[in-house]
Parts: structure tokens; sequence; C-alpha cells
């Protein structure tokens, strides 16, 4: 079973973040990164899959490949087989974009199962893994919280509000994306670690893949970080008339009740 994980790395949750002069996106020179939050979980149902049923886990990740190359050690470290790393130094802010160039590095490969965290926790949008499955042809799922392979058939469970949970069938291949809290993840061993460096990787650029990234569908047109304000007002009157008062302004201007 071979089976493709879609990784990204987020800034640290607990960064200082700086908007860069020009307003267009933020300054990533002084950041730290770590792996993005779904994608984490994403792994973990990857190997246990392989461990279930045999067979591959290939890490795909865009991104400068100075910054992606720790966090990929970090995957092949905990039982991934192989990388395919993306060198492209642009952050990919358009969700069309971003799957278009997954899947130019992904078909060749033919995958069984591709997996991808539900979104990531930079921008959110929880839409490359839903667009990469229709560039790839395959069936998808969203909020996958438990994946059973079954004679060429993916028993998927996915989770849904109030607690509800929805039981689908799949062909395969087939493209998911997990939500957080899959399963617990495990932590890289020592063995894991030095076998790492001596696991395949192998480095594409965009023009490798023959993606034209002159024409993003989204575009950042300015960033800023929100102007705090304060405003106090004194009710006045008998107490009767100021909650009165008061009761319109939380329901009409604050919007709480």
């Amino acid at each position: 079973m071979k089976i493709i994980l879609c990784m990204k790395q987020v800034p640290l949750k607990d960064s200082q973040l700086k908007i860069t002069a020009d307003g267009a996106w933020v300054d990533e020179k002084n950041l730290s990164f770590e792996i993005n939050e779904s994608d984490h979980y994403a792994l973990e149902a990857g190997l246990r899959l392989k461990e279930k049923h045999g067979g591959e886990v290939v890490i795909v990740s865009m991104g400068p490949a100075a910054r992606l190359k720790q966090a990929i050690s970090q995957a092949l470290a905990k039982g991934a087989d192989r990388a395919l790393v993306i060198n492209h130094d642009k952050p990919v802010l358009d969700p069309l974009l971003g799957a278009q160039i997954l899947a130019a590095a992904i078909k060749p490969e033919n995958p069984d199962l591709v997996l991808t965290g539900l979104q990531s926790d930079d921008l959110g949008f929880g839409q490359t893994g839903v667009v990469l499955a229709e560039l790839l042809g395959m069936p998808h799922a969203t909020l996958v919280m438990e994946i059973q392979a079954l004679d060429g058939k993916l028993k998927i469970k996915r989770e849904l509000e109030s607690g509800w949970f929805q039981y689908i069938e799949l062909p395969a291949p087939a493209v998911l994306t997990v939500q957080s809290g899959y399963a617990p993840i495990r932590y890289a061993t020592i063995k894991g670690i030095m076998e790492a460096k001596k696991k395949p990787l192998k480095e594409l650029t965009v023009a490798d893949l023959g993606v034209q990234v002159s024409a993003e569908a989204v575009k950042m047109q300015k960033m800023y970080v929100p102007v705090k304000t304060k405003k106090t007002q004194i009710l006045q009157g008998d107490a009767k008339t100021v909650a009165k008062e008061l009761a319109e302004k939380l329901k009409n201007e604050a919007k709480v009740v």
C-alpha cells in the first residue's frame, strides 16, 4: 500500500508575528517553524495503515528546502520511508496553486492513498486536500477520524457537529483530510533518527513539475495588526433606566446577547 502524506510547516504557535513593510505577508526571517498540527495526525494515520497492511509512506512537502528538511527528517525518523521536497521559496497563499503543485508531484507515484491534514494552522483555508482530490480524479472525505482499508475499499469515520459521527465507504485510491486528534501521535526513537539519515530524499522544483506560478487565484492585498481602541461610557439615571439602556447596548452595539 503506497501512502502519500502531504506535510506543511507553519510558524510556532507562540511566535511573535511581524508584518513585512509592504504589508504583503508575515516577516519570516526570525521565525521558527514546526510541522502543521493536523499533519502530525495524518502521518500517524499513514504509519498505522503501513504497519497493518505493509507498503510505504512517502512524504511530500513544499517550501524552502533548508527549512523543510528538519520537518521531513522528523517524519522519516517516525517511520516514513522516503520524501519528495518541492523547493519553493515564496509562500503559496492560493489553495488551488498549492494543490496543483502537489498533484504534479503525486501523480507519477500512483498512490493507493493520499493523506493531508484537515487544514493549515497559518492560513486555515481547509481547501488544499479537497482541491487536490479533484485534480487527481480521486474520491475524498474530510474530517477523518478513523481509516480502515478493506478489499480495495476504505471505510471512513468522519467527525460531524455536536458530537455526531458519519461512517462511509470509498473506493481506493482516495484523498483523505485527517482531523487533529485522530490517534495519539508517536515520538521518534533514537534508532529511527539514525535510520532517517539513510532514507531517500528527492528534491524537485516547481519548474521540474511544469506548474505555472505566475497567476495565483488568491492574492493577499494587505495584512495589518488591528488597532486597539478603548471607549468607556457612563450610564446615568435610576437603576431601572440604566439597566434598560445597558441591555439595549449589549444587544444592539456589543451584540453579546
